[in-house]
């Protein structure tokens, strides 16, 4: 009887020599993992990837209190229900993010750069600005600052990429800037 790709392997098959060719790519991906491994611990000194910037320890609690503060001093109006501010020129935007909702619309000058704080108010959210290459994530219990100056005007919207429950394909913001 002949052997077919459907027949049981010898008896003892480990036994087997291994080839020449298994033994060059076996040390090929040996030699890779380790190589890879102290990349990974380059990458982060060198590599200038992680995230730049200043954050803080925050409850939720101490976080919505600063923004509703900022709301009441610097609301210049409201869109569906959410509150507009104009926080001027180097001032701090509270945007917290809470299901299934950004509870603040920023209105920001073309130019003019702002001090963004961004976290969560429960649970993890995402913080994506669209279309540009903006994305975090925002955690509960950190207070993340952005600096942020707008180079062009126009609505931008802000995406909730992490998911967040039942209601996160509803979670939208947006960042109006004017001249």
């Amino acid at each position: 009887m002949s052997k077919t790709s459907l027949s049981s392997p010898d008896r003892n098959w480990w036994r087997a020599p291994i080839g020449l060719d298994e033994i060059v790519w076996i040390s090929i991906a040996f030699i890779w993992g380790i190589f890879m491994t102290f990349m990974m611990v380059y990458w982060y000194y060198a590599g200038d990837q992680n995230q730049v910037g200043e954050s803080y320890r925050i409850t939720p609690d101490a976080f919505a209190a600063k923004m509703e503060t900022m709301i009441e001093k610097y609301q210049v109006g409201e869109e569906f229900d959410t509150p507009v501010v104009a926080v001027p020129e180097g001032g701090d935007i509270y945007f917290g993010a809470q299901q299934f909702s950004f509870p603040v619309i920023p209105k920001l000058k073309v130019g003019k750069t702002y001090r963004f704080h961004l976290s969560s108010l429960d649970v993890n959210h995402g913080f994506s600005i669209q279309p540009i290459n903006v994305n975090l994530q925002l955690v509960p219990g950190y207070d993340y600052i952005l600096k942020l100056t707008p180079n062009s005007t126009g609505d931008f919207h802000v995406v909730c990429n992490e998911f967040c429950g039942i209601g996160h394909h509803e979670m939208l913001g947006k960042i109006i800037v004017t001249d």
